[in-house]
């Protein structure tokens, strides 16, 4: 029995398997709004057989966005398109999760595709940024430090998206906390300089993290709640796997579910050796030390691969972001190569279906 391709429950959600499909900017929408694109990005993963879609990062505000060009929440015709991606989602079997997020200080950027890096000047379509410190990422624009009532404001914006989010139907609600993004700025001493009640101690670099969970869980009606970590910040004097641990606790008593863990995106002076499964270990430190559930994520590219993950109780679930761009049907092959026989494959794919050998 492939331990890949057995269901997983998460509050009342039950996930058909365990591989998933990370969150992916897609920088196409318009003012917020996830357009047709979206809707065939999506959907194209759930008839190839994944269990749980998370899509990209959706901004809570507009000045979350990480581009001009990113998903949002934070309005009504935003929900409203996104509702028709979620219905077919879920027609074709696989669970819908969105991520909530606010880039912080690497926000208002330029999208790949602009051709363009750095900030977005303020002529040109961008807007001024907000931090927990008024510390720049190296070659981005300078942001304005958080008052009380700017903390006040992103709490409130994370919970009205929370709640746009399952009036949407979304099953599973996604916390974004990692890849140098704002919650993850607070969390890390290399990005948060404050000596109020939010700085120097990794209880108060914590808070802003833990407010929001609070808010997200009670508008979430009861859908489960996935934290998205970034382990270390791959520098010294950062964020690191102990923090996690110990913030994943925390994380754990205040109502979250799962725990999606990442690595670096902070500074751009990381120093990260990547390869196959390289942030596995991360992952499994957190399920282990922490006592939580996780999925690992990062070049785990094949079924095999996948599989030994879960065999050695490294983490409860995988998620791939890459593989599933290069083959929106990586479950199907998946299960065909793993001798999983599963029951949802397409009836209009059946023809394709290889045959599924005992193991």
């Amino acid at each position: 029995m492939s331990r890949l391709f057995t269901p997983l429950t998460l509050r009342d959600v039950t996930v058909r398997n365990r591989l998933w499909v990370s969150p992916m900017c897609q920088y196409s929408a318009v003012d917020g709004v996830p357009q047709e694109w979206h809707h065939t990005h999506l959907a194209q993963f759930a008839s190839g057989g994944a269990g749980l879609i998370v899509a990209e990062a959706t901004a809570v505000s507009p000045e979350g966005r990480i581009s001009p060009d990113d998903t949002g929440l934070w309005n009504d015709e935003q929900r409203d398109a996104w509702a028709p991606i979620v219905a077919a989602i879920r027609r074709r079997g696989a669970v819908a999760g969105v991520q909530l997020a606010h880039a912080g200080r690497k926000a208002s950027t330029w999208s790949p595709f602009s051709g363009r890096r750095g900030s977005v000047a303020a002529d040109e379509g961008g807007w001024t940024t907000v931090a927990p410190s008024a510390v720049a990422f190296d070659g981005y624009a300078e942001p304005i430090a958080l008052d009380a009532a700017g903390i006040d404001a992103v709490v409130a914006d994370f919970a009205a998206a929370a709640r746009r989010a399952v009036e949407a139907g979304f099953e599973v609600l996604e916390v974004h906390a990692a890849h140098g993004y704002l919650l993850h700025q607070f969390l890390s001493p290399l990005s948060n300089l404050r000596d109020d009640e939010y700085g120097g101690s990794l209880e108060n670099r914590a808070r802003l993290l833990l407010r929001v969970l609070d808010a997200v869980t009670d508008a979430a009606a009861g859908a489960p709640v996935i934290v998205r970590f970034s382990a270390t910040d791959w520098a010294d004097g950062g964020w690191d796997a102990a923090e996690t641990v110990t913030v994943a606790r925390w994380a754990a008593e205040r109502g979250a579910d799962f725990f999606d863990i990442s690595s670096g995106g902070l500074v751009a002076h990381q120093r990260i050796t990547t390869g196959p499964g390289y942030q596995v270990d991360l992952a499994a430190r957190v399920r282990r030390e922490a006592g939580v559930p996780v999925n690992a994520v990062g070049m785990i590219d094949d079924a095999a691969h996948a599989e030994r993950v879960l065999a050695e109780d490294a983490a409860d679930a995988v998620m791939a972001g890459r593989e599933w761009l290069r083959d929106p049907h990586y479950g199907l092959r998946a299960a065909a190569e793993l001798g999983a026989d599963i029951d949802y494959w397409p009836a209009q794919y059946l023809r394709a279906r290889p045959a599924v050998s005992a193991r």
